[in-house]
């Protein structure tokens, strides 16, 4: 059976505190990256150039520059599933095209390797 998290159209939202800042839509997945379009909310352009960072880090393979804005990305936000669930961990790619890529766990990282 499929996951209902990742059915094309399914939406997520990425939270700054009690407040939605995007909602990300599936528009595919290529296990173990989901795929999806991003709608702005208030709130987001806070975060902008955090994700553009991270995405010039990602293309100069800088991974030390790529791990500090995962961190502060990690830090600042929460990702919640299609049902409202907060997602235990992710790594999350918001592109300047208005696309996005993600990871995620249902359980922390650090849950999972005792």
């Amino acid at each position: 059976m499929a996951n209902p998290n990742l059915t094309t159209g399914s939406i997520w939202r990425l939270q700054h505190g009690d407040q939605e800042i995007a909602r990300l839509t599936v528009t595919g997945v290529d296990m173990p990256w989901t795929h999806g379009k991003v709608e702005a909310l208030p709130g987001f352009e806070e975060f902008r150039l955090l994700f553009s960072e991270q995405e010039r880090a990602v293309d100069a393979e800088d991974w030390e520059r790529t791990e500090a804005s995962y961190i502060q990305i990690r830090s600042a936000l929460t990702l919640t599933l299609p049902d409202g669930g907060p997602v235990a961990e992710f790594m999350l790619h918001i592109h300047d095209d208005g696309t996005a890529g993600w990871r995620w766990h249902d359980e922390p990282l650090d849950a999972m390797n005792p």
